[in-house]
C-alpha cells in the first residue's frame, strides 16, 4: 500500500471515529437531562400506592393497552399537579378528575408539539386517577421485545413522582 494511501485511510478513520464520539456526546446529555426528573428531583408529595406495572406479553395486532394508577395528596395543604409527560411517543397519560372529566392527552415533551400544562388542583386527602395508554404499533414492526416507558409527574413543590409501565410486545 503507498503511504499516501495508507494516511488519508488513517486520517478518514479518525475522522469517522470523531464524528460517532461527538453524535454521541449529544445523546448522552440529553440522556441525563431526560433521566434528571427522577433521580435528581425531589420526591413529589403526591403518593402512589402503586408505581409500576407490567403488562406482560402482549400482541401489536391487539392494539393499545390501559393501566389506571391511583395518586393521593396524604398532606395537608393543596397540590397542584403541574405537568405529566412521558418518555416516549408512543405513551400517553391523562388525567382523571373526582368528577369523571378527563384531562390530557399528555406526551414525550418535542413530539407532536408542547405538552401542555396539566395544572391540576389536589387537595389535602384528594386522589386522582392517571390514566396511561401505551400504544404498541407507535414503533411499528421494529418495536417488538421489551419495553419500560416512564410517566413524570411534577407538582407545586418542585417534587416529581415517576410511573413505570413494561411490556413485552410481539406482532
Amino acid at each position: 500500500m503507498k503511504p499516501k494511501t495508507l494516511t488519508f485511510s488513517a486520517l478518514f478513520i479518525l475522522l469517522i471515529i470523531g464524528l460517532l464520539a461527538w453524535g454521541n456526546a449529544g445523546k448522552g446529555g440529553a440522556a441525563a437531562v431526560q433521566g434528571a426528573s427522577s433521580t435528581n428531583a425531589p420526591k413529589s408529595s403526591l403518593v402512589a400506592p402503586e408505581v409500576f406495572y407490567d403488562f406482560g406479553t402482549i400482541s401489536m395486532k391487539n392494539g393499545n393497552v390501559t393501566k389506571e394508577f391511583a395518586v393521593t395528596n396524604p398532606t395537608a395543604e393543596a397540590i397542584t399537579l403541574e405537568a405529566v409527560f412521558t418518555s416516549c411517543m408512543c405513551t400517553t397519560a391523562f388525567i382523571v378528575g373526582p368528577d369523571g372529566g378527563v384531562k390530557g392527552p399528555f406526551g414525550m415533551p418535542g413530539h407532536g408539539g408542547p405538552v401542555p400544562p396539566a395544572n391540576e388542583l389536589v387537595k389535602a386527602g384528594e386522589s386522582r386517577i392517571i390514566r396511561v395508554v401505551y400504544d404498541p404499533n407507535a414503533h411499528g414492526p421494529a418495536g417488538v421485545g421489551q419495553v419500560d416507558r416512564f410517566i413524570t409527574l411534577a407538582d407545586s413543590s418542585n417534587g416529581t413522582l415517576e410511573l413505570e409501565i413494561k411490556a413485552n410486545v410481539t406482532p
